[in-house]
């Protein structure tokens, strides 16, 4: 079965932004650092699920990025664009971009079907809304943060609706130069519920 992956920036303070009018500059200061890493993870999958919300602005950006090969971000958007996207909306009829499907039912049957699908695993990014949906129905298997040396004081977290208490297994960590730190986790598969 494949596995749903969730890459993401967090704080030190665990915010994955500020807001919706956050630039996010915080988190791309150190992308050479990390570029090795979110590339390789990237590579291990063909799918990619994104909300609504995130898609409207992610998806253009991506296809531009992918079409500058002098953009730093060159290598990852030409994976993205390969990438199979779903995106989870309940207001979209159609989609206007290629190799994009829509998920308009069931949150958990649509990821559970898709991850019965042959091919390699699946990632989600954001955005935090859709990310802290899928992390209330326990639809995350591995977790892949890179913890910025940084405190928003205020932002929108991933976990403040996911209703339960999560017991997660590290699975690796490392330190960056930079002060950022990856860690990988996954579901503790041992947890009662």
């Amino acid at each position: 079965m494949r596995k749903l992956k969730l890459q993401m920036q967090i704080s030190l303070d665990g915010f994955v932004s500020t807001g919706p009018n956050d630039e996010q500059k915080w988190v791309t200061w150190a992308w050479k650092e990390i570029e090795s890493y979110v590339l390789e993870l990237n590579c291990t999958c063909d799918t990619m699920i994104i909300g609504r919300k995130l898609a409207v602005d992610f998806i253009p950006y991506w296809l531009e990025t992918s079409t500058k090969p002098d953009d730093q971000m060159y290598e990852l958007a030409k994976l993205i664009v390969g990438f199979k996207k779903i995106i989870f909306t309940k207001t979209l009829d159609k989609s206007e971009w290629s190799n994009t499907e829509l998920a308009k039912n069931d949150l958990f049957e649509e990821v559970r079907k898709l991850k019965e699908q042959n091919g390699k695993d699946i990632i989600v990014v954001g955005g935090s809304s859709f990310v802290s949906d899928l992390v209330k129905a326990e639809l995350i298997d591995e977790l892949h943060f890179f913890v910025n040396p940084v405190v928003l004081g205020k932002g929108v977290s991933i976990f403040d609706q996911s209703g339960n208490f999560k017991q997660l297994k590290l699975k690796k960590s490392i330190v960056y130069e930079s002060g950022i730190v990856m860690l990988n986790y996954e579901l503790n598969t041992n947890e009662t519920h």
